[in-house]
């Protein structure tokens, strides 16, 4: 079978090689163009890409994916059926229906709960117990076609967002080849996707990310666990940014202070941290990064006075 691979960040990657290790006939990859990153703003490659390169596999790299010169190169390829992981834009339809076979993609949700972009920060933020890899055949609308097969996985109660992320990846390309293994016989059983029950994933922005001390200790807990590391749930510290990281929640702290209080610092250790108020119950903070610094153990940022007893996290 001829396999054009669409997909960009790292969760990609284990399905590419997948497929090349299967020995299925990749015969092109699309990513998203290199793009200026981190403080230097240098050019980062794509790691879709650089597997590509070092498989010898021909690369697109279009700003968009539609037009009639990109068209043209994925004609020239010939694909029977695109394979879609994480690329990063919404594909037309005579984009999906330009193989002979079709396009699926790799989505790690089951389908149709978490439609959307962000599957796995919601999952934990939601405080799901399960979730898992969904195969499913692309259809113009976001995350709604058919589905071929379907994974479940756990989810640990400690487990954070990149924890999550590394094991659905390489759980995405088990899937994948199974799928294709069904494909190539004819015994999928596809079947379309309740659209009553379908909840959604949105992107992750600024706000999105900053923490509500309002809530309850066990949310703010899986707020920041949902974040973890990219791009890191954030507070405001003295009017610039604090990212937290290794929550700990105390759901039966008793406490009469305003939600962001610091409860907590002297002899702050490692094991420990600082203890911030929640609406109800606090939340033990082992992990930090101030701004335009390194994440490092709180206890090294209570140490260097970066934060004392009483101030309070907005």
């Amino acid at each position: 079978m001829r396999i054009l691979f669409w997909g960009t960040p790292d969760f990609a990657v284990p399905s590419l090689r997948a497929l090349l290790g299967e020995g299925h006939d990749v015969v092109g990859v699309v990513t998203q163009p290199d793009r200026p990153a981190g403080r230097g703003r240098a050019l980062r490659t794509p790691p879709v890409k650089i597997v590509a390169a070092d498989e010898s596999v021909p690369v697109l790299q279009p700003e968009r994916a539609r037009g009639d010169e990109f068209m043209s190169a994925v004609r020239a390829l010939d694909p029977e059926l695109s394979v879609v992981v994480a690329y990063g834009q919404i594909l037309k339809r005579d984009v999906l229906e330009l193989p002979s076979l079709g396009s699926i993609n790799v989505h790690a949700s089951l389908l149709p709960e978490l439609r959307g972009a962000a599957p796995i920060n919601w999952a934990i933020r939601l405080g799901l117990e399960h979730t898992g890899i969904t195969i499913m055949r692309m259809v113009e609308q976001m995350d709604a076609g058919p589905i071929l097969h379907q994974v479940v996985e756990p989810i640990g109660d400690d487990e954070t967002a990149s924890d999550l992320w590394l094991r659905l990846s390489e759980l995405g390309a088990e899937a994948l080849i199974e799928a294709l293994a069904l494909l190539e016989l004819g015994e999928t059983d596809e079947r379309a996707q309740d659209d009553a029950r379908a909840t959604y994933a949105p992107r992750i922005t600024r706000d999105t990310a900053r923490v509500d001390w309002q809530d309850n200790a066990v949310a703010v807990g899986r707020h920041i666990r949902a974040l973890d590391s990219v791009p890191g749930a954030w507070t405001s510290h003295r009017g610039e940014d604090l990212k937290l990281y290794r929550p700990l929640p105390e759901p039966d702290f008793a406490h009469d202070d305003a939600p962001g209080t610091v409860l907590h610092t002297d002899g702050a250790n490692e094991a420990e941290g600082m203890r911030v108020a929640c609406a109800t119950g606090a939340l033990l903070v082992r992990e930090v990064k101030p701004a335009g610094k390194r994440r490092m153990n709180t206890s090294a940022w209570v140490r260097g006075r970066g934060i004392e007893t009483g101030e309070r996290l907005r």
